[in-house]
Order: structure tokens, then sequence, then C-alpha cells
């Protein structure tokens, strides 16, 4: 990640909001505590502080365990969840707009700078 997502732009910077954007991000796979820590770029520790909050409100749930390792996915069956991809989805739509807006304004301002 260069920057920060527009979600995490639109809802702040803080480990579940960076959590909740990477989970939103690959809603379909499942995830390690490592690979989401990673992945999200907090640190496993923060993770584990915020966990037991992950697993209350149902955010996550646990899918398959693979070795010593669980797994778990974000709960998209939860109508929370489903909210929160729905503004997840609009806020990337808006970023592909603005950028797509951008680019095609980025030839006429080439034009106008060579006719000048």
């Amino acid at each position: 990640m260069e920057g920060k997502s527009s979600f995490i732009g639109f809802m702040g910077d803080s480990p579940t909001v960076r959590v909740l954007d990477y989970l939103l991000t690959e809603r379909e796979l499942d995830f390690s505590i490592t690979d989401m820590a990673e992945n999200a770029r907090i640190g496993r520790a923060t993770l584990y502080r915020i966990w037991e909050s992950l697993i209350k409100n149902k955010v996550i749930l646990p899918t398959r365990t693979i070795g010593k390792a669980k797994l778990f996915k974000l709960n998209t069956e939860d109508p929370k969840i489903r909210k929160l991809i729905e503004i997840y989805d609009m806020l990337v739509i808006e970023e592909l707009k603005g950028r797509s807006q951008k680019n095609s304004n980025a030839p006429e301002r080439a034009s106008l700078e060579v006719n000048a």
C-alpha cells in the first residue's frame, strides 16, 4: 500500500480500521492472525489487543485450521458488515472515478500547454 486507502481516509487510521480495510479488500479469502497483522500493517500484539472485539462483534469468523494455524474470514453475512462493504465499495468507486477524470483531463492540459 503506497498511501492510505480511501476507507482508512474516511473512517480514520486506527488498528481496527486497518484490519477492516484489509478484510474488506480481500473479503472472499481467509487468513491467519499473522497474515492479517502483516497485511493490515499492524503488529501482532496490536491485533491481539483488538481481537476480542472483532470476535465479540462477529466481524470475523473462524473458517478452518491448517496444522496449528486457525484461519478467519470477514463475516459477510452480518448486516453491519454488509453496510461496511457498501461503504467500502462506494469509496472505491468514487476514488476510481476521480482517477479516471484526472486521467481524462491530462491530455487536454498537455494539448493546451503545447498550443500556448
